[in-house]
């Protein structure tokens, strides 16, 4: 049948095909170079779809697995902004219902792009069952530490959530609360919920961070998000740190002790 097509045709039937066909197949008969590459970006772009759906389903499987019974609620919890010079941290926790297929895809924050976390920040608010998010100030990093701070932050977002979790799967973090709960190295990788709270954190924090480049564009916080890249330490040297900067991490710490205050 191919051979009676032109290869724009085929191209075209290929763009709109979702599943394997027997027309598909037939094409690997098909001599015509254009065909052959056609055939070829299709079956790449069908399998990386379907190793993407493959991992989705792993990650509620890895959900599910939590569940102390059938239809419990299993919150993830995540945060952004611990390594920072300035800015806050913040946490969330997202409880998703069990069919999610709007978020196929979905993966740690660190991995999409700015634009496409946004996008999904919007559908997991509109699909989830729950969530919450809790920002942790610098001025309460410093007075507690990193660790400390970022742990309470995430206790307080648990609290904050309007319905009860069954179970909470927290990414590599020990939390003192009431509810059965699991510290899961890479789990915004592992879990959906997980990375559905990476994903609220992350974009939360970045909204704070674009608002505190209005206030003191000097440092770019919209650009480096707080963190030490070369451009925000040579600011910090040319206008010292400013209130929204940890005091206790270096090279803040440092400026500080020499006298250094903001010009």
């Amino acid at each position: 049948m191919s051979t009676l097509l032109t290869i724009k045709e085929i191209v075209e039937m290929l763009r709109t095909a979702e599943e394997p066909a027997p027309w598909i197949e037939e094409l690997a008969h098909d001599s015509r170079a254009g065909v052959k590459n056609a055939l070829a970006r299709w079956q790449r772009q069908y399998h990386k779809k379907e190793m993407i759906m493959q991992e989705h389903v792993a990650k509620i499987a890895f959900d599910e697995s939590f569940a102390p019974f059938q239809g419990a609620k299993v919150a993830g919890v995540d945060e952004a902004g611990r390594g920072p010079l300035a800015g806050p941290v913040v946490t969330a926790v997202v409880v998703l219902p069990k069919e999610v297929p709007e978020l196929v895809g979905l993966d740690d924050s660190k991995t999409i792009s700015k634009a496409e976390r946004r996008r999904l920040a919007a559908l997991i608010r509109n699909v989830a069952i729950a969530y919450s998010t809790h920002i942790q100030s610098a001025r309460r990093i410093d007075e507690l530490n990193i660790y400390a701070a970022t742990r309470e932050s995430m206790e307080q977002a648990v609290k904050a959530l309007a319905v009860r979790p069954d179970f909470v799967i927290v990414d590599a973090m020990a939390l003192r609360i009431d509810y059965p709960t699991e510290s899961v190295i890479k789990g915004d990788a592992k879990s959906l919920a997980v990375a559905a709270a990476s994903i609220i954190a992350k974009t939360t924090r970045d909204a704070i961070m674009d608002q505190l480049h209005t206030d003191f564009p000097e440092y770019h916080f919209e650009k480096n998000a707080g963190y030490g890249t070369a451009e925000h330490v040579k600011a910090l040297q040319i206008y010292g740190p400013c209130e929204h900067h940890r005091t206790t991490f270096e090279p803040v710490k440092s400026m500080i002790a020499e006298g250094r205050t903001r010009q």
